[in-house]
């Protein structure tokens, strides 16, 4: 298994960016979220276990699971937050070390927007956090994906705070600048790492 950094960031901080310009550059990466979500895919057997648990109208009428009632649901009851993260964290884990061990490429990133809250700061050798002001956060997310500004303040209170993620993190990248700034950022980190590991 090659090294493996663990890339994060807040919503909207340049997180999804920063991990397609690694990819660019030729870095295998294991995505959690995308991960999360095959994990409750039409038939798996998790998601059978949240049909019984919260009733047959938490999937939709094509036979997926309704991520937003799920979402709604989890986001006001903390009883059942937990539930659900002790079905899906470790299957989601031992996927994640699946697709870490077949990695090729001279390092690995495991990008995770809740690397710290999940504790998968474990399976990593170092953690690299993507970063901007809370108010660019909140711009940039609310624009992309065309939600109310509570709406995204509330997520941001839900992840773990930016100065304990900035203090857990071993790298910081500061994404305040342009698209291009943040890929020049990521290049200069890329090839650092590179001398670091040849």
């Amino acid at each position: 298994m090659s090294f493996i950094l663990g890339l994060t960031g807040g919503i909207g901080s340049g997180k999804s960016a920063a991990t397609d310009h690694f990819q660019y550059l030729g870095i295998n990466i294991v995505d959690a979220d995308i991960i999360a979500h095959k994990a409750v895919s039409q038939d798996s057997p998790a998601l059978s276990t949240i049909a019984e648990h919260f009733g047959k109208n938490i999937i939709l009428s094509n036979g997926d699971l309704n991520r937003a009632k799920l979402r709604d649901i989890v986001f006001h009851e903390p009883r059942e937050k937990q539930w659900l993260e002790s079905l899906l964290h470790p299957i989601i884990r031992k996927e994640i070390r699946k697709e870490l061990a077949a990695s090729k490429s001279i390092y690995t990133i495991l990008s995770a927007p809740l690397l710290f809250e999940n504790n998968l700061q474990l399976e990593v050798d170092r953690v690299l956090a993507i970063d901007c002001e809370e108010s660019l956060q909140v711009k940039r997310a609310s624009q992309r994906d065309n939600n109310k500004t509570e709406l995204i303040e509330k997520i941001i209170s839900q992840q773990i705070d930016r100065n304990t993620r900035l203090a857990k993190a071993d790298d910081v990248i500061d994404n305040s600048g342009s698209l291009d700034d943040l890929r020049k950022s990521v290049e200069h980190y890329h090839q650092q790492l590179i001398n670091y590991l040849t």
